[in-house]
């Protein structure tokens, strides 16, 4: 059986803003140009978020479970710290294009990024450690992806990426996108259009390497 400690998830900002205004760009450090979102909060305004490249990333709890079959948490400031990371999210484990196509890319590509200095590779999505995990090792993804899970969706919220999926009973899930991180600042970074699958392949990250 396995030991589980589950931590109380928080969130903090390590920047000053919550997401702040896109910025402008040096050539060559990123894929696509900073994407602003525009989305209906509960109350049905519009808001406005920002990811742009140069950012640093919200410091937020983020749970897997280790090679000993043992729940952990790390934060995204001790993921990324002093490494180069690919990171990327998909809107549901086990759903089709994020099992097909999106996260065995990264599992085929793995050795071609870490050969180009990525010191990890982590797929995040709003699910539970215990689905991330089994979905993980369904696709074979040890030793080559680390599978993060926000189950309640504080990191994808602090993104402002999140996806409304109630309508299909599915809640609250993360919009799909890949970004290239340096010690926790975005060097590049492709957001979808919802959970559409066109310019967040490994093939991609591994164009701006």
């Amino acid at each position: 059986m396995r030991t589980v400690a589950i931590q109380k998830a928080s969130c903090s900002l390590q920047s000053t803003a919550r997401i702040q205004s896109a910025r402008s760009l040096r050539a060559g450090t990123a894929l696509r140009a900073p994407i602003a979102q525009v989305r209906k909060s509960s109350r049905g305004s519009l808001s406005v978020n920002a990811l742009a490249v140069g950012d640093k990333l919200p410091d937020c709890k983020l749970t897997y479970f280790n090679t000993e079959g043992q729940m952990e948490e790390i934060s995204t400031g001790d993921l990324t710290a002093g490494k180069k990371v690919v990171l990327f999210a998909v809107p549901g484990a086990f759903t089709p294009t994020c099992s097909v196509k999106h996260l065995p890319g990264f599992i085929e590509k793995s050795d071609d990024l870490k050969s180009k200095g990525i010191d990890t590779i982590a797929c995040v999505a709003v699910n539970d450690a215990f689905v991330m995990d089994a979905w993980g090792k369904s696709v074979g993804a040890d030793g080559k992806v680390l599978m993060l899970a926000d189950g309640s969706a504080v990191f994808t919220k602090a993104l402002g990426v999140e996806l409304d999926l109630q309508d299909k009973g599915l809640g609250v899930r993360s919009r799909r996108y890949a970004m290239l991180l340096d010690d926790g600042v975005i060097k590049a970074l492709n957001l979808e259009e919802g959970g559409a699958f066109t310019i967040s392949s490994a093939e991609d990250i591994l164009s701006a390497l």
